[in-house]
C-alpha cells in the first residue's frame, strides 16, 4: 500500500471515529461508523491473500448489517417520538434493535461469529486497529444510550460473552484467534457494568486498549503468529518476551498488575447493586480465559516441555526493546497503585 493511500485511510479512520463520538444526531453517528468501515476494508484486504479477502468480505457484510440495524432503530425512535438525539432513545423496540446492532459491531455473543475469523485473516497491525480503535465508536454509543437499554439483556449477553470467550479460546493455537476470544471475554466485563456505572466501562476499555496494544506490538516485533513460533522467539528478544509475559498476565486480570484494577472495581460495583451472583459467575468464567493467557505466557518464556518444532530458532541479536513498547508494557503492568484515586474521579 503506497503512503498516500495509507494516509487517506488513516485520516478517514480518525475522521469516522471523531464524527461518531462527538455527534448527538443519529445520522451523523451512522455516517461516522460507515466512514470507519470503508476506511478499514482496504487495510484488511491489502495483502490480496484469499484469507484476507474472505476476512474483508465477512467484516463488510457484518458491519453493513449492524449499521442498517442502527439506522433502522433510530428511525423507529424518531417516528414514534420525533427525536433524533442519541440520548433520547425511549422506544422499547428501538432499544432492543440498537442493542443487537451495537453487539454486532463489537462482536458480543451471540453476534461474535465474525470477529475471530476476521482477525485471523488480517495482519497484526490491522488486527490491533480492529480490537481497539474500531470498537471505540460503538462503545461510545453504548455509553450514551445505556440509561435506556434493558439491563437484563445486557447482563445476559455479558455473561455469555465471558463464558464463550474463555471456552472457545482454550483449544486455539493461532495467537490472533486467542486474542479475538480474549477481546470477546473483556467485552463481557465492559457490558455487564454499563447500565450501573458507565464510566467503569470506559475505564475498562481504555486499560484493555493499553494492554492489547502492548501485546500486539510485541507480537508484531517478534513476528509470532502461532504458539509454535512464539516458543522460538525467546532467543531473539528475551527482554521483550519477559515484558510480554507480564502484559499477558495483566490481560488475564491477575493482581497486582494493571488488568486487575477494572475487574476489582466492577465486582465492587456489582456487589453494591445487589448483583453478587452475577459478579461471582463472571469472575469464575474469567478463569477460563486465564488458562489460555497462562498458556501464551508459558510459550513466551519457554517453560513448556521441549517438543520438536518445524520452525528455525531465531538468532539472539540483543536488539533493544522499542521505546513505545517499553512504555506500554510498563503502563500495562504497574497502574494498580492509582486505584484509590479512581473512585474520586468517576
Amino acid at each position: 500500500m503506497n503512503p498516500q493511500a495509507k494516509l487517506v485511510f488513516t485520516a478517514s479512520l480518525l475522521l469516522g471515529t471523531t464524527l461518531t463520538i462527538s455527534s448527538n444526531h443519529w445520522i451523523m453517528a451512522w455516517a461516522g461508523l460507515e466512514i470507519n468501515t470503508l476506511a478499514i476494508l482496504p487495510m484488511i484486504s491489502k495483502s490480496h491473500h484469499p484469507r484476507a479477502i474472505e476476512a474483508a468480505t465477512k467484516y463488510f457484510l457484518t458491519q453493513a448489517t449492524a449499521s442498517a440495524l442502527l439506522l433502522f432503530s433510530s428511525m423507529i425512535n424518531a417516528w414514534q417520538t420525533g427525536q433524533w438525539d442519541i440520548t433520547q432513545l425511549t422506544n422499547p423496540t428501538s432499544c432492543l434493535i440498537l442493542t443487537s446492532a451495537i453487539a454486532m459491531k463489537l462482536g458480543l455473543v451471540p453476534f461474535h461469529f465474525w470477529f475471530p475469523e476476521v482477525l485471523q485473516g488480517t495482519p497484526l497491525t490491522t488486527g490491533l486497529l480492529l480490537s481497539t480503535l474500531m470498537k471505540f465508536p460503538p462503545i461510545t454509543l453504548l455509553y450514551m444510550t445505556s440509561p435506556s437499554l434493558n439491563p437484563t439483556v445486557l447482563t445476559s449477553m455479558a455473561i455469555l460473552s465471558t463464558a464463550l470467550g474463555g471456552w472457545m479460546g482454550l483449544n486455539q493455537t493461532q495467537i490472533r484467534k486467542i486474542l479475538a476470544f480474549s477481546s470477546i471475554s473483556h467485552l463481557g466485563w465492559m457490558t455487564i457494568i454499563i447500565s450501573y456505572n458507565p464510566k467503569l466501562t470506559l475505564l475498562n476499555f481504555y486499560l484493555y486498549a493499553l494492554m492489547t496494544t502492548a501485546t500486539f506490538l510485541t507480537l508484531h516485533s517478534t513476528k509470532a503468529s502461532k504458539l509454535s513460533t512464539l516458543m522460538t522467539t525467546w532467543t531473539k528478544a528475551p527482554a521483550l518476551n519477559a515484558a510480554l509475559l507480564l502484559t499477558l498476565l495483566s490481560l488475564a486480570g491477575l493482581p497486582p498488575l494493571t488488568g486487575f484494577l477494572p475487574k476489582w472495581l466492577i465486582i465492587q460495583e456489582l456487589t453494591k447493586q445487589d448483583m453478587a451472583p452475577a459478579a461471582v459467575m463472571i469472575s469464575i468464567l474469567s478463569l477460563l480465559s486465564l488458562f489460555f493467557y497462562l498458556r501464551l505466557s508459558y510459550c513466551a518464556t519457554i517453560t513448556l516441555p521441549p517438543h520438536t518444532t518445524n520452525h528455525m530458532k531465531q538468532w539472539h541479536t540483543n536488539k533493544p526493546i522499542p521505546t513505545p513498547i517499553a512504555i506500554l508494557a510498563v503502563l500495562s503492568t504497574s497502574l494498580l497503585p492509582m486505584a484509590p484515586m479512581i473512585p474520586t474521579t468517576i
